[in-house]
């Protein structure tokens, strides 16, 4: 078979499928090409979607525990781990038809098997050789395993190895203290496992806003993970009774910790080396991913890179994005990625959510000039009626011209809520704008008004943190 396409797409996740559909929807003959039969990628198939299904699982089994609180007279709780795990492939399976049928609906080709780069206007799939005038590569991320020694065994396993599973383990070692580690250990300790976690580095999300971090370890605790953190794993020994992993602790001291199964967390490098872009000339780190410019284009004019592969963030949603702006580009429409206002959540119970800087990024950048305001969901009222008042919700901005800096959110349902912190920084607002907003009452949303009140010093819903600044 030989064809020739205005666009081809490698890859079908979240960054190429919305680049092909995009490109078609430009006026395109596009074609996508994946190894996997359906499309999605792993985000949709052995990643974000299966993972946030068992999140919800956790969440119900959580909450229904507390039912009689609120009358609810609900008895015999338990898990089904079974159910569980079918519920998420059924959630995968039809959203994965669902993107398949978007593909076809846009007049997209999807082609399936691996793609290879013969030129910068040829690729191979197998024996057949398809030409293009432009070309995407969206090929995504695929987990690392660090070289320690016996980390071969069977039972570790990466993300998708512990989708996979289809008995619940009652022993859980999480290596890496990550997004990914952290919501399998929430997760697992919700479905009652014995769960312990590894981490290299001194907490938990180490990147993101230390507030949020020391919240998460507090909540963990509750839970009862145990937490080793600034802690390496030295090596693995397999046994009958299970997998045992021997860590130096921050101290220098020597631990050991023995489970069914170990789930290795340590990071995810994009999927460029068996590509052959040296064929079309493309420059590329096996680590960092495809350099590429705002437009995502890479060194080679009509070759553009997105998602995973490009290595700038590995975030679905960035993804998508970055795929729009290449398809724009490709069909020569000026278009650009501003990732100033890009969400980070974490999926744990509570979950984490933040934008744009954290605090201490700011107090970096912008000194003393930085103001913070701070309002906890037990002073909320909708948190009270919930039965649920863990976390807060953090306002940063700066002094000079009270632009907003960042937000960060610790609570229930804050990866909803935290859209409202990416509008305002897209909008580069002030605190103003947002401290004097008007937000239904009672809702969780009230929060954020009154963390940029409490910033301003004006904070109406809990005793003032400092004194209050004449300020309208």
């Amino acid at each position: 078979m030989s064809a020739h396409y205005d666009v081809v797409v490698i890859g079908a996740g979240p960054g190429g499928y919305v680049a092909a559909i995009r490109a078609a929807q430009l006026g395109a003959k596009v074609a996508v090409v994946d190894s996997r039969e359906l499309a999605g990628g792993t985000c949709l198939n052995v990643g974000c979607i299966p993972t946030k299904a068992l999140v919800h699982s956790a969440w119900l089994l959580d909450h229904l525990k507390k039912a009689e609180t609120f009358g609810v007279m609900a008895s015999d709780i338990s898990l089904d781990f079974g159910k569980a795990a079918r519920n998420k492939n059924k959630v995968v399976e039809g959203l994965t038809r669902g993107v398949g049928g978007l593909i076809k609906a846009n007049g997209v080709d999807f082609l399936h098997g691996t793609a290879q780069f013969v030129d910068a206007s040829t690729i191979a799939i197998g024996n057949d050789h398809i030409t293009f005038d432009k070309a995407i590569v969206a090929t995504g991320s695929a987990p690392m395993r660090p070289p320690i020694p016996g980390i071969d065994d069977s039972r570790c396993v990466d993300s998708t190895g512990m989708l996979a599973l289809e008995e619940q383990p009652k022993r859980v070692l999480v290596l890496g203290g990550g997004v990914i580690g952290c919501e399998f250990a929430a997760i697992y300790a919700s479905f009652g496992s014995e769960v312990t976690l590894v981490e290299m580095l001194p907490s938990l999300i180490a990147m993101e806003d230390k507030d949020a971090s020391k919240a998460l370890e507090k909540e963990f605790k509750r839970k009862k993970i145990t937490m080793h953190l600034g802690s390496k794993v030295e090596r693995i020994e397999g046994a009958a009774s299970g997998v045992t992993a021997h860590f130096t602790d921050a101290k220098g001291g020597t631990g050991s910790v023995e489970a069914d199964i170990i789930l290795v967390a340590t990071g995810r490098a994009p999927v460029v080396t068996s590509l052959n872009l040296e064929g079309a000339g493309v420059g590329y780190d096996p680590r960092k991913g495809i350099a590429t410019n705002e437009e995502m284009r890479t060194n080679v004019s009509n070759i553009f890179a997105v998602g995973d592969a490009a290595g700038k963030w590995q975030l679905a949603h960035t993804a998508s994005r970055e795929g729009e702006v290449a398809a724009e580009n490709a069909m020569g429409h000026a278009a650009f990625v501003d990732y100033k206002a890009v969400p980070r959540v974490v999926y744990t119970d509570p979950e984490i959510a933040a934008v744009g800087l954290t605090e201490e990024q700011a107090r970096e950048e912008y000194g003393d000039d930085v103001r913070v305001g701070t309002f906890p969901f037990a002073a909320n009222s909708r948190a009270q009626i919930y039965g649920d008042t863990t976390g807060f919700i953090k306002v940063i901005y700066e002094d000079k011209w009270h632009e907003l800096l960042g937000v960060v959110m610790v609570g229930g349902h804050v990866s909803d809520l935290i859209s409202a912190g990416v509008i305002a920084l897209e909008a580069e607002s002030t605190v103003e704008t947002v401290a004097h907003s008007i937000q239904a009452h009672p809702t969780l949303a009230e929060s954020i008004k009154e963390a940029a009140l409490d910033a301003m010093g004006q904070v109406i819903h809990m005793p003032p943190s400092k004194r209050p600044v004449a300020r309208v």
